[in-house]
């Protein structure tokens, strides 16, 4: 295929490898020209291109020669012929483990060029862009992908048989999730795909949703490692109200007909607690990790929404809300419980 049609991202050079990875470029330099570890690509004027792949072989690489190897002894093996070295070598070679990024395919050229200006809902994942409508991905284009954790395809009119060949893609990619955006559907077909537990949102996607359905799998990914602290498992998103704001979005209940605001603070207060708490969870094994990287993702992706909600309680009432804030910025307000 077409190296346009299909794009790894993200693409490193080589100064940003040689910090990834606490190597000379210089050193990287050499170890292409003897050993063949090199970039999977380079520019049309001949500048590398590392792709994830590259980065965590090259990260491997330089953690056996730190501990000890000679790079000429470990050059050709294998990614799992490295971990198993690294592993053998106690705590302290685990440890240097790079973090596995899950593998993301991305197919639609709409969806593609979207990501081109969104570069961001990338960050900890190893995407694929395909740059092909989904009825022309083929058995080829299928082994050529390889398998993939996730998968993120634009129907722009979501049909029948769109909805029987996405089924089918996930079986021969052996995908974990799915997620399909789109511009028109119908209920019958959006019910069709929740029954196959497969994720929908209408193109162009938001920003911060898809990075957190990434993240997710961000940590699912991670936790498959279990000695880990849950904090670094994904990229959490930042909080969009703090407490002082909470606590002036409480004090709005007298100009409501309800007590939404102050139910909807006190919700969102609480999961973020939640939240820092879980995030700070230890796990000694796999299977803790992954039970705890789940808590975790599902109280940031409550919390975040349950923030879309006071942000449109409070839509109209900003200059109270903004009154609010400088009182109780001044003591003059309290924040009952």
């Amino acid at each position: 295929m077409n190296a346009a049609v299909m794009e790894p991202r993200p693409l490193y050079g080589i100064g940003t490898v040689a910090r990834l990875t606490g190597l000379k470029p210089d050193t990287l330099r050499v170890w292409e020209r003897r050993y063949g570890l090199g970039a999977s690509h380079k520019t049309p004027t001949g500048r590398r291109q590392y792709t994830q792949a590259d980065l965590e072989h090259l990260q491997l690489v330089a953690a056996l020669v730190n501990s000890g190897s000679r790079i000429g002894e470990i050059a050709s093996n294998e990614r799992k012929t490295l971990e198993m070295l690294l592993r053998g070598r106690g705590k302290g070679g685990r440890g240097a483990l790079p973090a596995p990024k899950p593998r993301v395919v991305f197919i639609g050229n709409p969806l593609c060029e979207w990501l081109d200006e969104h570069q961001g809902c990338l960050a900890g994942v190893d995407a694929l862009l395909v740059r092909l409508p989904l009825n022309q991905i083929t058995a080829k284009e299928c082994e050529e992908i390889g398998r993939a954790d996730s998968l993120v395809v634009e129907c722009a009119n979501l049909t029948g048989a769109q909805t029987r060949q996405l089924g089918d893609l996930i079986r021969n990619l052996q995908v974990e999730k799915a997620l399909v955006t789109y511009q028109f559907a119908s209920e019958r077909w959006l019910q069709s795909l929740e029954q196959q537990n497969i994720a929908a949102t209408t193109f162009p996607p938001d920003p911060a949703y898809l990075a957190f359905e990434l993240a997710r799998s961000v940590a699912d990914k991670t936790a498959s490692l279990g000695d880990t602290n849950l904090g670094e498992l994904m990229t959490a998103k930042p909080r969009q109200f703090t407490d002082l704001q909470l606590s002036a979005a409480r004090q709005l209940k007298s100009t409501l007909d309800c007590e939404c605001p102050r139910h909807i603070a006190d919700l969102i207060r609480s999961l973020a607690y939640f939240e820092e708490y879980s995030s700070n969870c230890s796990v000694d094994n796999w299977s803790d990790a992954a039970v705890h990287a789940c808590i975790y993702a599902y109280t940031c992706q409550a919390r975040w929404l349950m923030e879309k909600a006071l942000q449109a309680v409070l839509e109209d009432r900003g200059e109270e809300y903004q009154a609010l804030m400088r009182e109780l910025a001044n003591g003059r307000v309290g924040d009952a419980a």
